[in-house]
């Protein structure tokens, strides 16, 4: 097992199990045909760990300014309340609807450029696939990125953790370390860390906190620190480290669980996804990828008049009175009362 001492209720090397990390390596250069190394492949307890640890050498602040991540809006929360608890500054960059929540350049822009009067940019956050918007960034966008990234001197986070769950005809997924790598020129040396979890994805098994990040191009000091700060943690959760022993063993074609395990990951998105666009007042993005879905609601006009009495924006006085509402559903009277205010809302009669 490798295991210190001989079984999963031992512990590990501080990096991980040293066979699974392997593995794992195995699992990239087949998947990008671009060479890995295992020491080079850290084991986490759960994305979140890795995702915490890299930020945390990051933060530090110059002449008074903070450091400065740029993270997705919609994003994945981790990271918002990560910046707050470790007093960065979030610079947020926001995602197009209209493009099916693509990524523009300019406004890659003009969020930096506007944050660079209080801050000290050091990384940019990428999901991809999204989270919770389920998007997959075409290859041309990834290179876009990429080149801002070189010009701003960013470190690249690529969160990556829903890979596996490509849906839609003629998308395909593209590692941000493939793409950098094959762009060539000053790009193939940029620094880039890339997060794998099996909490999300396909397998779902988010309490087993399995995780791992790859980091490619670290210079040595900072990797001699991110190695002496994970070692303070001890080691990560043994069975999440099975797991991710899983995660990059999946059923391979020619296989007798293949065709089914392939069936049944594709399932529950596009269930998700006609169904939200069935309801009225609802519309839903096509989901690509991931294990999320980012509907849209619009408010009939009577809840707007309403708001705009309330001297509040129509989506706050929705979520306050929906919280208000439902503050105690164990009371079935409550539950009733807001079945009939939800139609309501629904049928435009409030």
């Amino acid at each position: 097992m490798n295991c210190n001492g001989g079984s999963l209720g031992s512990y590990t090397e501080s990096l991980g199990i040293e066979v699974i990390r392997r593995y794992v390596q195995q699992f990239l250069e087949e998947r990008d045909g671009i060479p890995s190394d295992y020491r080079d492949i850290i084991l986490t307890t759960g994305a979140t760990q890795g995702i915490k640890s890299i930020l945390q050498l990051l933060n530090c602040p110059v002449d008074n300014k903070k450091t400065g991540i740029m993270v997705p809006i919609p994003q994945y929360p981790l990271y918002s309340a990560t910046a707050v608890e470790q007093g960065m500054h979030l610079i947020s960059y926001f995602l197009e609807e209209e493009t099916n929540w693509g990524l523009n350049i300019n406004e890659l822009k003009r969020a930096i450029d506007e944050a660079k009067e209080v801050c000290i940019p050091r990384a940019i956050v990428i999901i991809n696939p999204g989270n919770p918007t389920g998007q997959v960034l075409t290859r041309a966008n990834m290179e876009e990125i990429i080149k801002f990234a070189y010009e701003e001197n960013l470190l690249i986070l690529a969160d990556e953790v829903y890979q596996h769950n490509v849906y839609e005809d003629g998308i395909e997924f593209h590692s941000f370390k493939k793409v950098l790598v094959e762009m060539g020129g000053p790009y193939k040396n940029m620094a880039l860390a890339s997060f794998m979890s099996c909490s999300k994805g396909y397998t779902g098994e988010c309490g087993l906190r399995g995780g791992l990040v790859e980091i490619f191009n670290f210079p040595a000091d900072f990797k001699a620190m991110f190695y002496k700060n994970l070692s303070a943690q001890l080691c990560p959760n043994t069975v999440g480290q099975a797991a991710i022993f899983c995660l990059v063993n999946p059923p391979r074609e020619g296989e007798p669980s293949y065709e089914l395990f392939m069936e049944e990951k594709a399932q529950r998105a596009q269930l998700v996804h006609k169904v939200l666009n069935s309801f009225e007042g609802f519309s839903c993005t096509v989901i690509q990828d991931s294990m999320y879905a980012f509907p849209q609601f619009k408010l009939p006009p009577k809840v707007i008049e309403l708001a705009n009495e309330c001297g509040m924006s129509p989506d706050q006085f929705y979520a306050f009175d929906l919280l208000e509402n439902t503050a105690n559903l164990e009371d079935a009277n409550v539950i009733t009362a807001y079945d009939v205010y939800f139609d309501a809302i629904l049928s435009d009669v409030i």
